[in-house]
């Protein structure tokens, strides 16, 4: 007898669905029940079968998760389109332009191609409500049986793509001329290996390309957003202007200027808000970043007049913000940056385009614009702990952490935090000077080991 494990209460973490490939919640079985799911809610909300859109990056399971969904989409009356490989932000955007009901994306980003993940989007360009989650997960626990009657490859309109590369190249690029830069792009060899360099090439650009020969197995593999090595190698050795790379789904963007210096997400924020700042259309003087952005960051805009507001982590909290605040820029150290009046998706070419107007705009390199933010040092301790108390229940850990927030008031952070998913306390302090921090991070764990150790 076949074993099928139990569904869990959630199903959708904050960034959709995520696990390995093949195995729960991303076996065929569930996939199929989890299509049937998603077109049986929508349905219901609209009163007639949906029209679902469906793209992948490209990892070697994308295909089967990809037809496994189409097949329940079909099961429960959908109407299913497939645009085969394509970005986070280009089935948000198609979704919105081709007027589907929904737009799914088959990526686990920038993990290792053995796993894999489901992302639905609305026609809006935001994710999937929090409602019609909980509705999904209530109906794949509720279906019975293994549920999989993949009808095979459902046939793919490659077009989509293209048709989100030439909205981003004339709408959102709008006449900006990129004639006479060298760039260096990696992508991954993720869903972004062959829009991008089309992109920055069309509009004008130089371009090397490397991460663009993808087999199935190498994504984010020593390469992208998260491996930057060899970016700044080939930005040296070719004399570029500037370096992007993507990762696996290409909603993020992290750069490298000319002299190889990493620019990370903080700092592109920075300059992009001023940037917007100058062109008078920087909505309420503020940015929205998360906890973990760089007190550096927060310094830097005060310096200009500029608030900062801290979201929790994830592009799905970071968007609330916007949303709440009016704010035009928001985004994550790992260069996942939006800007909601151009799209509620994270894009990473989009971050680049704009990354790249700032500099024509000014007439300056990446590292001149990115200069007026300092980098301070931080310290991050992990402490392992036997329960999850609140800190302010903790007198001793207490006393010391007001004691240290005075000392770094205006010139450093302090941030208290359990880890979700493991028993450990993480201590992050961030400060003008690394042994001053290190040795007050080391005071806090102590009392957190003290008391919960």
């Amino acid at each position: 007898m076949k074993y099928n494990p139990p569904v869990p209460s959630k199903l959708f973490g904050t960034d959709g669905i995520r696990g390995k490939a093949g195995e729960f919640p991303l076996d065929d079985a569930t996939v199929y029940k989890i299509g049937r799911a998603l077109a049986t809610v929508l349905a219901e909300r609209l009163g007639r079968p949906p029209r679902i859109v469906i793209g992948r990056d490209t990892r070697e399971s994308g295909p089967r998760v990809e037809a496994e969904l189409a097949a329940g989409i079909h099961e429960a009356d959908g109407e299913v389109d497939v645009s085969g490989v394509i970005s986070t932000p280009g089935i948000a955007v198609i979704t919105r332009l081709e007027g589907y009901d929904a737009g799914v994306i088959v990526t686990a980003s920038h993990n290792p191609f053995r796993d894999n993940g489901i992302k639905v989007f609305s026609p809006s360009g935001r994710k999937l409500d929090e409602g019609a989650e909980r509705a999904i997960e209530a109906l794949v626990a509720s279906f019975s049986g293994d549920g999989s009657s993949r009808v095979g490859q459902v046939e793919e309109q490659p077009w989509h793509a293209d048709h989100y590369r030439d909205h981003v190249r004339d709408k959102i690029a709008n006449g900006l001329d990129l004639g006479g830069l060298r760039v260096v792009l990696d992508c991954a060899n993720g869903a972004a290996f062959e829009q991008a360099p089309r992109l920055f090439r069309e509009l004008g650009a130089e371009v090397s390309a490397i991460g663009v020969s993808p087999d199935g197995h190498n994504i984010n593999e020593g390469c992208g957003s998260l491996h930057l090595g060899g970016l700044q190698a080939e930005v040296l050795e070719r004399g570029a202007d500037l370096g992007v790379a993507f990762d696996g789904d290409a909603d993020r963007a992290l750069f490298v200027d000319a002299a190889g210096v990493i620019v990370d997400g903080d700092r592109i924020m920075y300059l992009l808000a001023v940037d917007l700042q100058e062109r008078g259309e920087l909505d309420g003087s503020m940015v929205v970043a998360t906890v973990m952005s760089n007190i550096g960051l927060e310094i830097a805009l005060k310096a200009r007049g500029i608030s900062l507001s801290r979201a929790d982590v994830g592009d799905k909290y970071v968007l609330e913000r916007l949303l709440a605040t009016g704010a035009a820029i928001g985004g994550e150290q790992s260069g996942h940056v939006i800007f909601p009046r151009i799209s509620l998706a994270g894009d990473g070419m989009l971050t680049a385009l704009e990354v790249l107007r700032a500099m024509r705009n000014n007439r300056c390199t990446l590292a001149d614009l990115a200069a007026g933010m300092r980098t301070f040092p931080q310290i991050l301790v992990n402490v392992p702990v036997r329960e999850k108390r609140p800190f302010e229940e903790l007198e001793s850990v207490s006393a010391v952490a007001a004691e240290i927030e005075g000392v770094l008031a205006g010139s450093g952070r302090l941030l208290l935090r359990y880890s979700g998913t493991e028993r450990l306390a993480r201590v992050m302090i961030e400060g003008p000077e690394l042994s001053t921090i290190t040795a007050q991070a080391e005071r806090i764990a102590g009392a957190i080991r003290a008391s919960l150790g």
